[in-house]
């Protein structure tokens, strides 16, 4: 499924007050190539703030935290509101078995099916940034 249409959909839950888990992080899809999009987060992932570096963004390498980054992005975090609603967001790589019994629930307009173009995953996207796993 597209991240992007995942990620707003998820956003609008947890801010609802919906806990919601996210399965299958490194199957999500990116539009574009995957070159423009490695190079794109490999330069998020150095920037660094001059005066505090620790205050820095953090952009991690594993599928599953960095689904989780894009979509606190789309939170508004800064408020008490939006650090409650990530902490009500759960995103694993692949399916463990905690959930392997409970049904999938899938979006039809995340489809990539929806993509014209080309696209890169998550995964492959993580891998390109140093990820080994």
């Amino acid at each position: 499924m597209i991240l992007g249409r995942v990620g707003s959909f998820v956003a609008k839950q947890v801010l609802s007050g919906d806990e919601v888990v996210l399965l299958n992080a490194e199957k999500l899809v990116i539009s574009g190539n995957i070159a423009y999009n490695t190079t794109k987060y490999s330069e998020r992932r150095h920037l660094t703030n001059k005066a505090n570096p620790e205050n820095s963004p953090h952009w991690p390498k594993r599928p599953d935290l960095f689904v989780k980054r894009i979509i606190r992005g789309m939170l508004p975090f800064d408020s008490l509101r939006g650090r409650e609603a990530a902490k009500r967001l759960r995103v694993f790589i692949g399916v463990p078995k905690a959930y392997a019994k409970t049904k999938a629930e899938t979006l039809e307009k995340a489809s990539v099916d929806n993509l014209r173009g080309i696209y890169s995953t998550i995964g492959k996207i993580c891998e390109r940034l140093g990820y080994e796993g």
